[in-house]
């Protein structure tokens, strides 16, 4: 046998010895099981994000060399009339579609937290368009909204009302998709608020109905009051979620008519991809950037709170 062999057959035992020895130490444990996630975050999260940030100071089309340019898109932001515009689309989005998503989860979490035929295969429909691809959601409301031989308008018609241009109307285009955004969210508002309904201990209950209350002043005095936890996480992350939208609009408006649907991600994804302003769209997305991490602070401190108080 050679040298390098005997060598060999004495180094893998030793090896072997070591990495049984580095499983036995319990704090290298942890740091082994995340480190796959920790590989695929930085690759496909953390490095974008400060790619993001260093290209927002520079000019860059995609193809050629990329140049310095300070804080020139930063400025060009301020008094960019679409940018503004599309910040406004994305708040009234918000302010219109977060109140009645959660309304009507919250309706639906009431109504089948109690006994009833059918109660899981309608929990189950209500949750459906919330696993469903949003293309696919936003493939069926489109033709649902369509003007001409949509379902909505077929509706409307056999009501003896007129056809409502939804998709190709700048009055109604914005309120289209707050509907289907309705019906593609209401499904997990309801499973968090059914959660929280089921944790609330029937003794409060119980002990209200001994004292005569009525169900609707349970309602009010107990069920509200206790739900303020879901409430507000719900709040921060439908908020959150409707700044992110961009799927299900691109698929039923694009953006139009004209500039009335375009939100702030449909706006990043124009300067990037059609008009091959690299620098520009990373300085509105870390605008946006900074906006969601602002509510994710709101909702870490709240649920900070809340666990201190239980």
């Amino acid at each position: 046998m050679s040298n390098s062999a005997v060598m060999a057959n004495s180094v893998r035992p030793a090896t072997a010895a070591r990495t049984r020895r580095s499983f036995r130490r319990p704090w290298m444990l942890p740091y082994l099981l995340i480190t796959p996630n920790l590989l695929l975050f930085s690759a496909f999260s953390f490095f974008p994000l400060l790619y993001a940030f260093y290209i927002s100071f520079h000019d860059w089309s995609l193809i050629g060399d990329v140049t310095y340019a300070g804080l020139a898109n930063y400025r060009r932001l301020v008094a960019d009339t679409q940018f503004w515009h599309a910040l406004l689309n994305t708040a009234v989005y918000a302010l219109a579609s977060v109140p009645t998503t959660m309304a009507g989860g919250l309706l639906l979490a009431v109504a089948l937290n109690r006994r009833m035929p059918g109660r899981v295969f309608l929990r189950s429909v209500y949750f459906l368009p919330v696993v469903v691809s949003a293309v696919a959601t936003g493939i069926i409301a489109a033709w649902m909204f369509n003007e001409h031989y949509g379902v909505i308008n077929s509706l409307i018609v056999r009501l003896g009302g007129d056809r409502i241009p939804w998709l190709s109307s700048p009055a109604w285009a914005l309120p289209s998709l707050v509907l289907a955004t309705f019906w593609v969210r209401v499904g997990f508002c309801m499973v968090v608020y059914l959660a929280a309904l089921q944790s609330i201990p029937t003794l409060y209950y119980e002990a209200a109905t001994m004292d005569g209350a009525s169900p609707s002043r349970q309602f009010w005095k107990i069920t509200l009051p206790l739900l303020r936890p879901a409430t507000f996480l719900l709040l921060i992350l439908n908020v959150i979620h409707s700044f992110q939208v961009f799927d299900l609009i691109y698929v039923m408006t694009g953006g139009g008519p004209g500039f009335s649907t375009t939100m702030l991600v449909q706006y990043i994804y124009q300067s990037a991809f059609m008009t091959s302003e690299m620098g520009y769209a990373s300085a509105i997305g870390v605008v946006l950037y900074v906006i969601v991490l602002g509510f994710t602070i709101i909702q870490w401190r709240v649920s900070r709170q809340s666990e201190n108080v239980l």
